[in-house]
């Protein structure tokens, strides 16, 4: 009797993108999800070959984290196998695989107890995927690597094309959905670049969130001459030392792969900036604003670290900035350039926006200015910021050089993004772990029910039927407050009609939809609709 009043109510639900099916815990029909994380982003372990393979995990731990740094991480490069090889010879450095992968890049101190949240990584994201019906070890896996390493190491990516031939068997011949962060998103892209036949054979989708694809120049530079801080606030002092993060990350691959692209057309090509006190050939000093762009910015490093050293077991090594690295990093640029998607793999950017991120660095002041560039290791760097992540310039992440279905900015931090709720329902959408096909991450917005009423009689031969459906829609982007209060109501009108036959009667039904601007990015919409057919 009802049924055009349904078809009504069917139809606005269907436009204001309602209709959810309820998630099962364990969904079988989606497809595998491989995570891999960035820089720092595995839980790394020392394995020691004279005491029966003791296993130690030194990268993340609190407890103990500085001197086991120096003791088990310290490492320098190889030019002959492209490899940074502890320091220690009795020691090998491994990635557990435990929980098919997951555990090494869920919580990186385990152990940790009072703020642990500082060292989640992918931790918020599996278990919001768990909720949408993935399964640990037949949808979802990790894959962890040595995060000091080039992202082209062969040694890794012969590990990734086992990983994607394994989760592809274990998931039962279903192709993979890739989801990497940051410098991972730089790993995936050289595999791709080097291993395309097997990127194509395994993959269905690659999902790119907060990659450096063109550098992060602000970060990397303090980087070189600073060294850098895992985790920031009171943890901070229990952990590793800046100075001693600096010595590891000199002799890292990985660190020189980041450095700013310098054939990139960047808005601004990101500088180096150092304020130095000069003599002129009268004796008389000078204070002068130099800036070094990305290549010529080598040469300040070279002379910065000219003296660097650490001391390892008794004994001075030292560790000026690597210039076999660098050598190393340039090959992997080119490696990147010649990245292509593979036909039948769709590739998605997602990159952070609406934080202050460090672009060009500038050292020293017309006040304090420097005198001899080893100064510049132990001088407090100052920033000039762009729109991005803290962490990548969103002009970096943007710049992926492929073929993208999508490329989806999302306010938040670098790390921070891997538990924001807006990556979560973007993510849903892309993994097809909802219902939901008309779903836009790009004018993202949610949809909220907040009142149904419906109500029947006869009268005079005839049956009515009304009713009232309310919702509420929370949009992302958030209208002037003024602009949305003045602006009028939108009323729009329905109609349906059937023709009465053997089967049915004649009967008519009439919708008024009316959308009440309100301010914060919301909406209130109203449906009411009365039905009218002949009473059988």
């Amino acid at each position: 009797m009802a049924m055009l009043l349904e078809d009504i109510v069917r139809s606005v639900e269907l436009w204001l993108n309602l209709i959810k099916k309820p998630q099962p815990y364990v969904d079988p029909s989606l497809d595998p999800v491989l995570l891999v994380p960035g820089i720092a982003g595995s839980i790394l372990k020392a394995v020691d070959k004279d005491n029966g393979g003791k296993e130690e995990r030194v990268w993340v731990r609190i407890l103990s984290a500085d001197y086991t740094c120096r003791t088990k991480l310290w490492s320098r490069f190889d030019p002959q196998t492209g490899r940074s090889v502890t320091l220690d010879p009795k020691t090998n450095i491994v990635v557990p695989d435990d929980r098919y992968g997951l555990h090494a890049i869920d919580v990186l101190d385990p152990d940790m107890i009072i703020g642990r949240d500082c060292v989640y990584y992918f931790h918020d994201m599996i278990v919001e995927m768990i909720k949408w019906g993935f399964q640990e070890g037949k949808t979802l896996f990790g894959f962890g690597y040595d995060f000091r390493q080039s992202n082209r190491l062969p040694e890794t990516l012969e590990c990734l094309a086992k990983k994607l031939e394994s989760v592809y068997k274990a998931s039962g011949g279903k192709k993979i959905n890739i989801i990497s962060h940051s410098m991972g998103g730089l790993l995936v892209k050289c595999f791709m670049s080097l291993h395309s036949d097997i990127f194509e054979k395994y993959v269905k989708n690659w999902i790119a969130i907060a990659a450096p694809f063109r550098g992060a120049p602000g970060f990397v530079t303090s980087t070189f001459l600073n060294g850098m801080s895992f985790v920031e606030g009171w943890e901070q002092n229990f952990f590793i030392s800046k100075w001693s993060m600096h010595q590891l990350l000199i002799e890292c691959p990985s660190i020189y792969e980041l450095m700013a692209c310098p054939h990139f057309h960047w808005q601004h090509v990101p500088v180096l900036e150092i304020w130095r006190e000069k003599k002129d050939n009268d004796g008389n000093s000078q204070i002068i604003l130099e800036s070094y762009p990305p290549e010529e910015s080598i040469q300040v490093f070279k002379d910065a670290l000219s003296s660097n050293t650490v001391v390892y077991d008794g004994e001075d090594l030292p560790l000026p900035f690597n210039f076999d690295i660098l050598k190393w990093a340039d090959e992997t640029q080119s490696v990147l350039s010649r990245a292509k998607v593979p036909p039948g793999v769709k590739f998605y950017n997602i990159y952070g926006i609406d934080l202050e991120t460090p672009h060009s660095v500038c050292y020293g002041s017309s006040e304090v200015p420097v005198t001899d560039l080893p100064e510049l290791q132990f001088c407090e760097p100052k920033y000039i910021t762009v729109n991005g992540d803290g962490t990548v310039p969103a002009e970096s992440a943007k710049a992926d050089g492929l073929n993208a279905e999508a490329r989806v900015g999302v306010p938040g931090e670098h790390r921070g993004i891997l538990s924001d709720h807006h990556l979560f329902r973007i993510l849903k959408h892309w993994l097809k772990a909802d219902s939901d096909p008309f779903y836009n991450p790009i004018n993202d917005y949610v949809i909220l029910p907040t009142a149904f009423e419906m109500e029947r009689h006869e009268e005079n031969g005839f049956q009515f039927t009304s009713l009232k459906e309310e919702w509420e829609i929370i949009s992302e982007e958030e209208d002037d407050h003024d602009n949305m209060v003045n602006r009028k109501p939108l009323v729009s009108s329905i109609c349906v009609s059937q023709t009465g036959d053997d089967r049915s009667s004649p009967a008519e039904a009439c919708a008024t939809v009316t959308v009440h601007p309100h301010g914060e990015g919301k909406q209130h919409v109203e449906l009411n609709a009365l039905s009218v057919s002949v009473d059988a």
